[in-house]
């Protein structure tokens, strides 16, 4: 993929299982610098939890033949799981008219290539429970329909938001549903809420 050699460009073909089987330099730069440990991978398992399952039903529109191409902005994490935000542009690649016989995915890291503060060592960060009751915050829910929806008591309620609130490090309610989605612990594009179920111990 050599003729794909152009700076800041990370550019892979997925076979139609979305395994990575070729890339340019700058992708395994960006994502490990071996091409032993990343070709052979799940393409998904390259980006963010939050924007995984979105980033799959995108591919699923290619491989089925309703579009053609897509391009959408995502959250990769790259070697030694850092963050970045990028622009992914898919294209499908057609055997005659109709069997997709591979995709060809380019990467542009966004913002100057900065990295973003994300949770990307799948860590264990929540609680059952104080997923729960992330969710519903997130979804509108006061403390009293909490209560009642998780048979927990008023002050059980509010006892696991100020963990919440410790956990995630802000001052109130509407702080830790935007710190959650702006970290990827909530589900983008998912209603109602939903924690990523890798944060969940």
């Amino acid at each position: 993929m050599r003729q794909f050699d152009q700076p800041g460009a990370c550019v892979v073909c997925l076979d139609p299982s979305l395994t990575v089987q070729q890339a340019n330099r700058e992708f395994f730069r960006q994502f490990d610098d071996a091409s032993v440990d990343v070709c052979g991978r799940d393409f998904c398992e390259l980006v963010h939890p939050s924007v995984r399952q979105g980033l799959k039903r995108q591919f699923t529109r290619l491989l089925d033949g309703s579009r053609h191409r897509f391009t959408t902005h995502v959250v990769a994490v790259g070697a030694e799981g850092i963050a970045f935000t990028s622009a992914l542009t898919a294209v499908a690649v057609r055997e005659g008219t109709a069997h997709v016989a591979s995709i060809l995915v380019v990467l542009r890291p966004t913002a100057g290539g900065e990295e973003v503060e994300m949770v990307t060592n799948r860590k264990k960060l929540l609680t059952e429970t104080e997923a729960r009751i992330l969710e519903g915050i997130a979804a509108g829910l006061s403390t009293i329909p909490l209560a009642s929806r998780l048979y927990l008591s008023r002050q059980g309620v509010e006892y696991h938001v100020t963990r919440l609130l410790r956990k995630l490090r802000v001052p109130n309610r509407a702080a830790l549903v935007s710190r959650a989605y702006s970290i990827g612990v909530l589900n983008v594009g998912c209603w109602p809420p939903k924690v990523v179920d890798d944060f969940i111990k």
